[in-house]
C-alpha cells in the first residue's frame, strides 16, 4: 500500500529525470533515479531529503517554464499551453512532497526504537 502512496514521488522523479535527458544533462539524469533508491532505506532523514529534492525539482520546472516561455515569446510562438503544462508539473512535483505527511509513511521512516530487546 505504501507503493501507491509513494506513486506521486516516483512519477515526479521520473519526470525530472526525463527532463534532464531532454536537456542533455547526463549527470542530473541519474540524481532523481538515485533518490528513488533512497526510498528503500528506513531512516528518519529520508523524508526530509525527498521533500527538499521534490521542492528543488519544482523550482527547476518553474525555471524551465520561465526560460522556455521567454524564448517562445521572442520568436512569436504560442506559449500559453506550454506554461500551463509546465506549471502543472511544477505544482504536482511540489505537492508530491506532502505524501510523507501520511501516518503510514511517517511510521515507516520513523526511528526504530528498542531494536534489540534486552
Amino acid at each position: 500500500m505504501n507503493f501507491i502512496r509513494l506513486l506521486p514521488v516516483f512519477i515526479s522523479f521520473l519526470l525530472l529525470s526525463a527532463h534532464f535527458v531532454r536537456a542533455t544533462q547526463p549527470v542530473l539524469v541519474l540524481a532523481p533515479l538515485f533518490l528513488l533508491l533512497l526510498l528503500l532505506l528506513r531512516k528518519p532523514w529520508v523524508p526530509w531529503v525527498m521533500q527538499i529534492a521534490l521542492l528543488l525539482g519544482a523550482v527547476e520546472w518553474l525555471y524551465s517554464l520561465i526560460l522556455i516561455v521567454q524564448m517562445r515569446i521572442e520568436f512569436g510562438m504560442p506559449w500559453i499551453r506550454l506554461a500551463l503544462i509546465l506549471g502543472s508539473v511544477a505544482v504536482f512535483t511540489a505537492l508530491s512532497s506532502l505524501v510523507f505527511m501520511n501516518r503510514s509513511l511517517r511510521k515507516r521512516y520513523s526511528e526504530m526504537k528498542n531494536k534489540n530487546p534486552e
